[in-house]
């Protein structure tokens, strides 16, 4: 009993790992999308952030320094896409795939040349990276059956940026559901041409949504490269901001369910590389190829079976033209 219960504590504990970029992606996608703008570049942002962010922080030795760059990448990112799709209008779709194969190939490019590793970095030592955290308590708590198992394997032991996410979530719910400039980013999502009548510039609110989208992606980005792994590798989203995107139209466009949709999808994750190698009664040894594809396919079903109707905000996707 005691070793199926620590089994699934390490479970959840590989879940909240694996969850924390995908959380952090929703979130940003909710700030782009309910002000109307849609935000397929989450990827392209998420893999350009963790690029800037590990090439910074080998060169530096300061993890700090590494998030200041993540963030400013992805920020700028954010702000093309925003001149492509709010300033001239351009399609919000076209321009966040090309995003995505910008940085595909650019973060490569760029390794390659600045380091000469085949478009990966350097490795990190501990001090350039944020290293995991021992909560109070924590080790004289670990003997203490279930709940000190809990609290020393499950709530402690994570890196800063994990911890971020986590607030993010009703940080974010506060912001959209509890402050004026929610309730107009809302709207401009719903009508932007009554937020326009109502003297409210509709171009300068959605140009803060896709702001701090490239705030959260930054930091994701940051997380996988300089967090939870010691260096970046080419491709190293592995399609995660898309994972996040259907996460968030799971969640129907909302804080707390899309939070719950990337726990499922980081849990699906952490099962996926659990069941790596493993006999199962009955059925043998899965193979890797099917263990690694599970998730992806398994948000594909979801998507398709369970979401039941999202109702994307009105103006989603539809440029404003301000009438003169």
């Amino acid at each position: 009993m005691e070793e199926a219960f620590v089994f699934v504590a390490l479970t959840m504990n590989a879940t909240i790992r694996v969850a924390t970029p995908l959380i952090l992606c929703a979130m940003a996608g909710m700030f782009s999308e309910r002000s109307g703008i849609i935000d397929i570049s989450l990827e392209g942002k998420m893999l350009g952030a963790a690029f800037i962010a590990a090439s910074v922080a080998a060169v530096t030795g300061s993890p700090w320094l590494g998030l200041a760059a993540g963030i400013a990448a992805a920020s700028c990112l954010a702000l093309l896409h925003g001149f492509a799709c709010i300033t001239h209008n351009g399609n919000q779709v076209v321009s966040g795939v090309a995003i995505n194969i910008l940085m595909s190939g650019l973060t490569v490019v760029l390794g390659i040349a600045w380091f000469q590793r085949g478009g990966q970095t350097p490795s990190l030592e501990a001090s350039a990276r944020f290293m995991p955290i021992s909560l109070p308590l924590s080790e004289f708590l670990a003997e203490v059956p279930i709940l000190g198992t809990l609290y020393s394997r499950l709530v402690s032991g994570h890196n800063l940026l994990v911890y971020v996410a986590f607030l993010a979530v009703p940080l974010a719910w506060w912001v959209l559901f509890r402050t004026r400039f929610g309730l107009r980013l809302r709207a401009v999502g719903e009508n932007p041409k009554a937020v326009d009548t109502a003297g409210i510039s509709v171009a300068w609110l959605r140009y803060r949504a896709v702001l701090i989208c490239g705030l959260l992606t930054g930091i994701a980005g940051t997380y996988l490269s300089i967090a939870n792994n010691a260096a970046f590798v080419r491709d190293m989203t592995a399609g995660q901001g898309y994972i996040a995107l259907a996460a968030l139209i799971f969640g129907k466009w909302r804080p707390w369910t899309a939070f719950g949709a990337c726990l499922l999808f980081g849990l699906l994750n952490a099962i996926a590389i659990r069941l790596q190698g493993v006999d199962l009664p009955g059925i043998g040894e899965v193979p890797v190829v099917f263990i690694q594809a599970l998730p992806y396919v398994l948000t594909v079903v979801l998507l398709a079976g369970f979401i039941g109707r999202a109702v994307a905000p009105k103006a989603i996707g539809e440029p404003y033209v301000k009438e003169r």
